[in-house]
């Protein structure tokens, strides 16, 4: 999917650039599909990149401190990324409603709802992976010994 999308998003951009310098008109909606598109392919793509615990880390403390210290810091970095997906997931959840309400469009006439329904859905589904991510950690690193999720 992510791969799709930005091909397409590649594409339409190519696309709108020769169109313009070219023949001097675009398509008017194709600014907005692409920022859109923008939108969506990071956000799945975070969304990816939670599940298999790829997201980027600053660990720079990760070489100096033993490997004990280093699992208990993980699982509260984790813990406090989930709160600020949730805080998030939350805040953009009321945006779309207030969306809903004054009915604003994108594309032309596409209800703005339906395109930006992914922020919430996103952040809400990133605080879930990392509440996981950290409760696993916790149990596993720090209750049986074994080691951690990405260690």
């Amino acid at each position: 999917m992510l791969v799709s999308m930005l091909s397409a998003m590649m594409i339409l951009a190519v696309g709108q650039i020769i169109m313009r310098e070219g023949f001097g008109t675009g398509f008017g909606w194709a600014d907005e599909l692409i920022r859109l598109m923008v939108l969506w392919l990071a956000l799945v793509g975070s969304i990816a990149a939670c599940r298999e615990n790829r997201h980027i880390r600053i660990d720079a403390l990760s070489h100096i401190l033993p490997q004990t210290i280093i699992k208990v810091v993980r699982v509260f970095v984790d813990l406090f990324a989930a709160a600020v997906c949730a805080v998030i997931a939350v805040h953009a959840w009321r945006y779309l409603q207030i969306e809903i309400e004054y009915q604003d469009t994108v594309l032309v006439d596409l209800p703005a709802w339906i395109a930006h329904a992914i922020m919430p859905a996103a952040f809400a589904l990133m605080a879930y992976r990392f509440l996981v991510t950290s409760l696993k950690q916790a149990s596993d690193s720090l209750f049986s010994g074994k080691p951690g999720v990405d260690a």
